[in-house]
């Protein structure tokens, strides 16, 4: 099958046909490989099991409200620049990206409030209100932030880590800067304030980290936001997604909805193309996969035997919290509360603790609140407000009935906000539903029902997280929040850059 070169297009010199490749998923991950794929001169079909694009970053559209399901914070917005000038456009020419200033509240239990932004004095302002003492100690947190971000995202999140000898080598560096740390033991060595602490080490929840567990090297999130900005595209997340399918499309890439894959075709230890659900195989040369990795491994080559993600491997790591996200509609407009805030319990590492090792579905929990028509009023009808509340929770080794829990758990969640931040909120809401780690699992494919894939601890980081080269086929490849360099907009959109470096051009294989 791949027996000849190609001619400078791309294409098969005696048939005139391009090389094929099949992308499985259209979440960012996906999108930007495919996108990097067409630059590259082959022929890319995207297979979604939606009726939509976007996997995670799906939209709801609801009685006139738009609801994105997923990621809603944009940071590196160089990353998006790349993928439209690889198409010789702008992002400008298909997004209006604004920028946040804050970025976020975050809300504690007792009303107090810290408010995070990329105003360095302002930042301060906000340290000192909590412990004087402290703002001195931030500036130095920040300058070890930005070491941590030169290395470890500028340097090795665009280095595949198919090769432990490239994870041998960055050890001593990564020793240097956070050695065995977690996020928040690092941001504890600086920063002596308590409720400071939780502020700015919180960041590794946006990702599925515990961070009290995760390695200290996502401390490069502080320095990340703080220098590149917190963005929200106009329209909602999904015009991103909408930018990203255009793209595809103008390259001549085909995206194809309500095509789930069923399995992985191999011949002779190679991926030949895929099976759907509905028995049609599609050929490919390459096949990259924007699913989850353990679901790949797992359900998607039955008859593969694999070498080093077996079923025991999958089942004895360690994954991501759940989600319970509630998307609700209100018929009044709340102008106090802000785009992006984090609304906190009782507790703080005893709920992470029950999350993450008790997988226990406690009584108190803490939530991301995002409110978009604080920026763009056009996401709801004239008067209202769009939400949402995006809840951890354990994964499904907890054994929660969702079925059952599903709607004590939201009306929960609505006390919880009226009591806080929206009171009144239960005689306004006009449009409602909620996704649990159970939809995760069934509509979305994540084993475990887990958000963001394995958790981001050291041993399951690079080299030891699943390879962007399939380790088990030829020509597979993968790529998305599983897999390096992680979760997150950035990383995905990384973990593509990642995968097309290491597929040739079309016209090179053979």
């Amino acid at each position: 099958m791949l027996t000849q070169i190609k001619d400078h297009d791309g294409s098969d010199g005696a048939a005139g046909q391009k090389r094929q490749a099949i992308v499985i998923g259209s979440g960012f991950g996906g999108l930007a490989t495919a996108i990097r794929l067409c630059a590259k001169g082959y022929q890319v079909d995207v297979l979604e099991k939606l009726d939509g694009p976007g996997g995670r970053a799906y939209v709801i559209k609801q009685d006139g409200f738009v609801f994105d399901t997923g990621p809603t914070i944009i940071t590196a917005p160089w990353l998006l620049d790349e993928l439209w000038e690889l198409c010789g456009k702008k992002v400008s020419d298909d997004l209006d990206l604004r920028e946040m200033s804050p970025f976020y509240d975050v809300r504690f239990d007792d009303g107090t409030i810290f408010t995070l932004s990329g105003d360095k004095e302002e930042m301060r302002r906000q340290i000192a209100k909590f412990s004087p003492e402290d703002v001195a100690n931030f500036d130095r947190f920040m300058t070890r932030s930005k070491a941590i971000y030169d290395y470890g995202f500028a340097g090795l999140a665009n280095v595949s880590f198919d090769n432990l000898k490239t994870m041998l080598k960055s050890a001593p560096k990564i020793m240097e800067l956070v050695g065995l740390r977690t996020v928040y033991g690092l941001v504890s060595k600086y920063i002596k304030h308590p409720k400071l602490r939780i502020a700015l080490s919180l960041h590794p929840l946006l990702i599925g980290g515990n961070p009290y567990s995760v390695t200290a090297m996502y401390c490069l999130i502080n320095y990340l936001e703080s220098n590149w900005g917190v963005h929200f595209a106009m329209g909602g997340t999904g015009k991103l997604v909408d930018g990203l399918v255009g793209l595809v499309e103008q390259q001549g890439g085909k995206m194809h909805y309500n095509s789930e894959v069923d399995r992985i075709n191999v011949t002779n230890g190679r991926a030949t193309g895929v099976t759907l659900k509905d028995g049609t195989v599609m050929d490919a040369d390459i096949v990259v996969s924007n699913a989850d990795a353990a679901w790949t491994y797992e359900k998607m080559l039955p008859d593969v035997k694999r070498k080093r993600w077996t079923t025991g491997k999958i089942n004895r790591t360690r994954y991501s919290m759940g989600l319970f996200v509630w998307y609700f509609g209100t018929n009044r407009r709340f102008e106090d509360v802000p785009h992006h805030s984090m609304v906190l319990g009782t507790q703080y590492k005893e709920l992470l603790t029950d999350i993450f090792k008790r997988k226990r579905l406690s009584d108190d929990f803490s939530m991301y609140l995002h409110r978009p028509t604080a920026t763009d009023p056009s996401m709801a009808p004239d008067g209202c407000d769009t939400f949402y509340a995006l809840v951890p929770v354990p994964h499904l080794d907890a054994n929660v009935d969702w079925a059952v829990e599903g709607e004590k758990f939201r009306h929960k969640v609505e006390q919880r906000l009226e009591e806080t931040v929206l009171p009144g909120l239960g005689d306004t809401v006009i449009s409602s539903t909620f996704v649990t780690p159970k939809d995760f699992e069934t509509r979305l494919n994540s084993f475990k029902g887990a958000g963001f894939g394995p958790e981001p601890v050291i041993w399951q980081s690079a080299w030891f997280r699943a390879h962007n080269r399939s380790e088990e086929v030829d020509g597979l490849y993968m790529v998305g929040a599983s897999t390096h360099p992680g979760a997150g907009i950035p990383g995905v959109i990384t973990s593509a850059r990642v995968v097309s470096e290491g597929i040739p051009h079309a016209r090179e294989l053979v």
